[in-house]
């Protein structure tokens, strides 16, 4: 099975790991652990982190409620009174007391000097972000696919709001879809395009190059921001029909209709424009299985001239400290989107070889867990 690893003979330390793990199923040493003045702070910590995931749906409605009745946007300019706040929040007073408690345990609010309510450390991060806030918001969405887990797990994938949600998932025919269809899920990349065009634009310099083009680029927020530090770049971008039609009246908005051109089509079937020498695909390749990844990256390797580059932005499973947010996010976001999965830096490179790529190669990012970026070289 794909991203299973292989079984080898346990070693003394696995099986000391595994007399480890029987001690901790034990009841009786839980008991003797939490009593134990040396052993205490950690048993708490993790009954701490077991009631965390227990809880943690629970702390998501917090932030969506923090979000739909716009408390960081009242608190954005300093603390405020709390009859006032409670008054422009539209509860009954105890309901108030209830969502104000729990933002502040969550770190969104802070409770103030006088009576007031201030902006949380995390609250903070929440203004003028209007990434994070689209995407607080399409999670109510992806929550409904897994109101059952088990029996999303068992059956075939598709057919749910989510795979709705991003249509060309389920479609034979992406070309064919409409402008309303392909609206919400454009405008979200759109949302949250500018923090991970931040992590790949540190990454690399497109400075070097003479001409870019971007696969399944969206309304071109991408290329947009890639503009900004590369004025001298021609750029070009493919996406659905749809989706480039939104992207060309973007650019003109932008004035770049001079340096930038538009083209729709499938990304894994139809032939891509000539003449780039770097093919980027940001958040692109995990979103679709393995023989279509390499569909796409074949056709992308089609359009690059040897020696050209090919650079792929995306969240990478294998990520150190995320752990949790590529197997259990990403696993189960994409398993209820239908297609794709979250890949790691080697099983990456491994599509890129096969699809006629070399060297590839991983870049450092400032914050990994957004996106980490690979570049390799067409063969």
């Amino acid at each position: 099975m794909s991203g299973m690893a292989a079984m080898v003979p346990a070693g003394p330390l696995e099986r000391a790991r595994d007399w480890y793990d029987r001690m901790l199923a034990n009841p009786r040493f839980r008991a003797f652990a939490a009593r134990f003045p040396l052993t205490r702070p950690l048993a708490r910590r993790r009954v701490r982190a077991l009631f965390d995931l227990c809880a943690g749906f629970v702390y998501t409605q917090t932030l969506l409620a923090c979000v739909r009745l716009r408390v960081f946007e009242i608190l954005r300019n300093g603390p405020v009174e709390e009859a006032l706040l409670v008054a422009r929040l539209g509860l009954a007073p105890p309901a108030a007391a209830t969502l104000l408690h729990a933002a502040e345990s969550l770190k969104l609010i802070q409770r103030r000097r006088g009576g007031r309510w201030g902006i949380g450390p995390l609250g903070a991060a929440m203004i003028d972000n209007p990434g994070v806030t689209a995407m607080v918001e399409h999670h109510a969405l992806v929550y409904r696919d897994l109101a059952d887990p088990v029996e999303l797990l068992r059956r075939d994938r598709g057919g749910n709001r989510l795979s709705g949600y991003w249509p060309y998932a389920e479609t034979g025919e992406p070309k064919a879809l409409s402008d309303e269809q392909v609206a919400a899920y454009t405008s979200l990349m759109a949302a949250s395009q500018p923090f991970i065009a931040e992590e790949v634009l540190g990454a690399w310099d497109f400075r070097r190059h003479r001409c870019l083009l971007d696969i399944g680029g969206g309304d071109g927020s991408f290329l947009r921001a890639v503009a900004g530090q590369a004025p001298g770049l021609k750029l070009m971008l493919f996406d659905l029909p749809a989706v480039a039609g939104r992207a060309k009246a973007r650019f003109a908005e932008a004035g770049l209709d001079g340096r930038a051109t538009c083209f729709g089509g499938d990304f894994a079937a139809d032939p891509l424009p000539a003449g780039a020498d770097i093919v980027s695909l940001v958040r692109i390749i995990h979103d679709h299985d393995d023989h279509r990844a390499l569909e796409i990256l074949r056709n992308a390797r089609r359009a690059l001239a040897p020696g050209g580059t090919l650079l792929i932005a995306e969240p990478m499973s294998g990520t150190p400290g995320a752990e949790p947010v590529m197997e259990a996010y990403f696993g189960f976001y994409l398993l209820a989107m239908g297609t794709g999965r979250p890949r790691t830096p080697d099983e990456l490179a491994k599509l890129l070889e096969s699809a006629g790529f070399r060297s590839p190669r991983l870049l450092p990012t400032h914050t990994p867990l957004l996106a980490r970026v690979m570049v390799a070289t067409a063969g």
